[in-house]
């Protein structure tokens, strides 16, 4: 169903002026108000915090009901302080360098010697948004697969934020020749792998001991360009009071001769890095998404309706 413009000029209106406020804040200031306006959010978020709370039930079950409703506020709190951190992108983007750190940066730049492309998947851990920002403020521009919007005036504003230093961003709905070609011309493509996929969009790995239907993209575009696969993470280090911006060693890319099978046991070996991310950041995971959604014929449902 479509919007009404009036529908539209609102929501707009509301997230520009929050972003507004966030970004007249200092950095610092704002990355703690947005964490404990979330934290007070989650209060009234329902159905998210159902999701949530089944999510760590399935993901760790050792803990008691009141720990993990701990780590579910926290993950509201993660959430807040990247929006503050979003509202500062096109205020004084220099300024973000005080609170990322990096690390690892020497794989991406020996992936960029060998020419062949260059695939950098990442989850929903710590700042993901921050992480392609970072990037391109460390002069490693990229383009990036993004889900549009249902408002065309929030998407516009999120877009010119995403992109005021260089990076692009790719509509999933009519990626795949443009994929290809940025990765044949030897740029840098950045995908999120830990979202659920409908059937026809991926494939069932193991994420947390269960099926998780899962993008298949990052492992079917290596094998067929030869580009190199890397993880990207921006999780929040407390200790530090900074994001660190980390890329791990490229994966080992095995071709057998059997696509079906070295697409699936690729997207199982990214999957797992993503749960090894999130479980040493078990507060900065996207805990309210229906990662389960999807179920392999004759499971039931998880969430109910």
């Amino acid at each position: 169903m479509n919007k009404s413009n009036l529908q539209i000029d609102l929501e707009y209106g509301v997230v520009r002026f929050m972003l507004a406020v966030f970004a007249s804040m200092p950095l610092r200031a704002a990355l703690r108000i947005g964490a404990s306006l979330a934290v007070c959010f989650s209060w009234c978020a329902g159905r998210l915090r159902h999701t949530g709370e089944r999510n760590l039930e399935i993901a760790f079950p050792e803990l008691s009901i009141g720990e993990r409703r701990l780590l579910l506020r926290r993950t509201f709190g993660n959430l807040g302080r990247l929006l503050g951190v979003f509202s500062q992108f096109t205020k004084q983007p220099e300024n973000l360098l005080e609170i990322v750190d990096r690390d690892g940066f020497e794989y991406l730049a020996a992936a960029k010697q060998a020419g062949r492309g260059i695939i950098l998947f990442t989850g929903h851990v710590g700042a993901w948004e921050l992480s392609s920002f970072a990037l391109s403020l460390f002069g490693h521009p990229l383009s990036f697969l993004v889900r549009r919007i249902d408002n065309p005036k929030i998407e516009a504003m999120i877009d010119r934020a995403r992109t005021h230093l260089g990076n692009r961003t790719i509509d999933k709905r009519s990626a795949a020749r443009e994929m290809m070609e940025i990765l044949r011309a030897g740029e840098t493509l950045g995908i999120l792998v830990d979202l659920n996929t409908l059937d026809r969009e991926g494939i069932f790995v193991d994420f947390f001991g269960r099926p998780a239907s899962t993008t298949f993209m990052v492992a079917k575009l290596a094998l067929r360009t030869g580009a190199a696969v890397l993880p990207v993470f921006a999780p929040w280090d407390k200790e530090r009071g900074c994001f660190l911006l980390k890329v791990d060693p490229p994966l080992l890319i095995e071709r057998t001769g059997n696509e079906q099978e070295d697409v699936r046991r690729l997207t199982q070996q990214y999957t797992r890095i993503v749960e090894d991310y999130v479980r040493r950041y078990p507060d900065q995971w996207l805990w309210i998404h229906r990662r389960w959604k999807t179920r392999p014929p004759g499971e039931p449902e998880i969430y109910g309706r």
